[in-house]
Order: C-alpha cells, then structure tokens, then sequence
C-alpha cells in the first residue's frame, strides 16, 4: 500500500511539473501574443504602469483655467489663462499659453494697502507717502512639459482616478500696469486711498510650475496647477522725491483650476498596458 502512494505521489508530481513547462510555451503561442510580436517586430514595449487607461502621445490639449495670485499682499488679481499643448509621447509636450488678469481700479486693493497708506498718513502728515504696486493684466508664455508620473486612485473602493503628475518650465512675456496708492483726504467715503496710474511695462519673465490631471475619460481631464512667473524690476519707491536706482526679483505666482480637453479620438490599445 505504501508503494502504491509513492508511486502515486510521483505521478502526480511529474504532472504538474509538465503543466507548468507548458503553460507560458501554450501563452507564448497564443493567437494574440503573435499578433503582438508581429506588431512590435524589434521594438520592445514601453515600460509604464499596467492597465494604463489614458493616452496622451500624439494628442492635442486645450484647457480653459481660472487661477489666482495669492502671494501678492496688496492687490488681487484673478487671471484666466487658455493651454494648448502638443504630446509627442506619454511623458513630454509643448505647450503655448495665455493669460489675462482684468483691471479693477480700487477694486482690487487689499486691506493691507488702505492700512499702509492711512497709516503713513496719520503718522507722519509732513511725509508725502505712496505705495507702489504692479499688476499682472495680460501675458503670453512658452513651455516644455515632462510627466514622468502615473497613478491610481482608488475612490472608496468603488471607482479608480487615474491621474498624472508634470513639471513645467518655459519663457514667456508680462504686461504690468504699475499703480501709486496714496493718501486722499478730500474723498468723502471711507478708505480715503487714491490710486495713481503711472506706466504699463513689458517684462520677460522665466516660468516653472508643477500640475497635475484627473483624467475623467478618453477626451477630458480635470487640471490642478500652480506657477510661478520671475521677473526682475526696482524696488519700491515709496517717496516720490527719493528715486530708487535699485532692482530686485518679483514673483508672481498664479494657483490655478481647470478643465483639459484631448484631440483627436484617443486610439484602441493594440495590447493591455
């Protein structure tokens, strides 16, 4: 009896060793695996993450995004940019933008700003103080873009986001109308602020910024970014008697929210990827 279950033991053993062996040479002679190896012929297959379910690679993309500057303390600016870009692959793209920041006189002035100029003011009458300001109101950028990241989310266990995450970083152009705020106190309403308009002025201003999309479907994506735009101009001139003959680096950096659209039709995968 113990010479039967040997015997047995080592059948069984030998059959599941065979099926192994056989099994990725039954896979590799699949009707689809040929077609694959006949598609790629010497090429080997990109390396991304599995079951990718969004292609970029020879896509145009246009975005509308509304963004806003919050590092400037004294003035808000609102900005809506439209994004077009080119993807030669899945991971870079050129892209072409451009902004547009309207202008609401005192509208856009911040507290801080009524309070520096009426603090001037009540301190120290015999000073005649203002306080400069620029605003962003229009530009025009050009940039590379590389995404090297790509992931997965997996929404309460219910739904998985697929999402990417790029760099960018260009050169483009910036128009700012520069602004003296100043103390008036023939104003009848409360803050008695006046703004002087003073010149409009071209900048060329090197840009980097990170983003990242929520791809929805084949066609749209939902788009998180944040910019910054460099520029180098002189610095405060807060007495109008003291010109100031120095320069130092500004940066106006615009956090942004749209949606990206993706044309033409994106293709049928040829294999799972």
């Amino acid at each position: 009896m113990r010479r039967v279950s040997q015997i047995v033991f080592r059948l069984a053993a030998v059959a599941l060793l065979a099926t192994t062996v056989a099994m990725p040479t039954a896979n590799a002679q699949s009707p689809g695996n040929t077609a694959l190896k006949e598609h790629l012929g010497d090429k080997k297959p990109y390396n991304v993450v599995q079951n990718r379910f969004f292609l970029k690679a020879n896509r145009f993309e246009m975005s509308p995004i509304v963004g806003y500057v919050p590092n400037n303390p004294m003035v808000k600016r609102f900005v809506f940019s439209a994004l077009g870009a080119y993807h030669f692959s899945e991971t870079f793209a050129a892209e072409g933008a451009f902004l547009f920041a309207p202008d609401s006189g005192k509208g856009d002035l911040k507290d801080l700003t009524h309070t520096l100029v009426g603090i001037a003011e009540q301190g120290s009458g015999d000073v005649n103080f203002q306080q400069p300001l620029d605003k962003m109101v229009m530009g025009a950028t050009f940039a590379a873009r590389w995404a090297p990241f790509y992931g997965k989310i997996n929404l309460i266990g219910e739904t998985v986001l697929n999402f990417d995450m790029y760099g960018v970083a260009g050169l483009g152009m910036l128009s700012l109308q520069s602004y003296y705020a100043t103390y008036d106190s023939s104003l009848a309403a409360e803050p008695k602020t006046a703004l002087i308009e003073d010149v409009r002025k071209p900048v060329i201003t090197p840009n980097l910024g990170l983003g990242l999309n929520f791809f929805v479907n084949s066609t749209m994506s939902l788009k998180i970014d944040g910019r910054s735009y460099f520029y180098v101009g002189s610095k405060p001139q807060y007495d109008p008697d003291t010109p100031v003959t120095e320069s130092r680096l500004y940066n106006n950096f615009v956090a942004s929210v749209g949606v990206s659209f993706f044309v033409p039709k994106m293709k049928p995968r040829l294999y799972n990827f």
